[in-house]
């Protein structure tokens, strides 16, 4: 089945009040897991940048778990960090976290250089997937371990459909039509390989760690 794009920015309030307030505490909490599983040998420190953050809740989950780190949480919809920000503040590590507006590429961020880049379910929503790649390989620092998390595409829309009836049951229409169209614009693990390769991360792994996530991870060369 073919990508069908949908829009880069979830910048409609009513739809990010929708996403903020849906339960996600099962992938956001397999995202830092799976980040434990892959570099348990890592020690806690430096900055982390959480490239799409939406409303927050990987980026505190990451300041739970990683009390000596600090957390740059970006995203390009103030909506949604409307909602990241109302998270914070009644969040215990709400010192560690910061949230920045901003576009990828161009981004104004604090520092010039991470010890550790993450994302969660942001390149799906990219029409142009090597600004993702490119701004990891511009920030993240040699060596340092990066976790991408994201959906990848059905085979066809009755299967997109299907994992919809069966993850989203219950939750808002916004909701449900937004992972419907994620799951149709989400890539296939060999085009995320192939960016890799295009981008010089042909060091990083990809795989699946659901029936609808792969995981892009490895440390950056150098």
């Amino acid at each position: 089945m073919e990508r069908i794009l949908e829009p880069e920015l979830m910048d409609d309030l009513e739809q990010a009040r929708a996403y903020a307030g849906a339960d996600f505490a099962e992938p956001n909490s397999h995202f830092v897991e799976l980040f434990l599983e892959r570099f348990p040998a890592w020690v806690a420190s430096g900055a982390i940048l959480d490239l799409g953050c939406g409303p927050g809740d990987i980026s505190l989950r990451l300041a739970d778990r990683f009390p000596d780190c600090e957390i740059h949480g970006v995203d390009g919809s103030a909506a949604m960090l409307k909602f990241a920000e109302q998270a914070r503040c009644g969040h215990p590590a709400r010192e560690q976290v910061r949230f920045i507006e901003g576009l990828l590429p161009g981004a104004e961020l604090p520092l010039d250089c991470y010890q550790t880049v993450v994302s969660n379910s942001l390149l799906h929503h990219l029409h142009q997937p090597a600004v993702l790649w490119q701004t990891i390989s511009d920030l993240a620092a040699a060596g340092a371990p990066v976790l991408v998390m994201d959906l990848m595409r059905t085979r066809s829309p009755e299967h997109a459909q299907a994992l919809v009836d069966s993850y989203a049951e219950g939750e808002p229409d916004v909701l449900r039509e937004d992972f419907y169209h994620s799951l149709l614009a989400a890539f296939e693990i060999d085009e995320v390989r192939a960016q890799l390769d295009a981008a010089g991360l042909a060091t990083l792994q990809v795989e699946p760690v659901s029936d609808r996530h792969l995981a892009v991870w490895g440390r950056m060369p150098g």
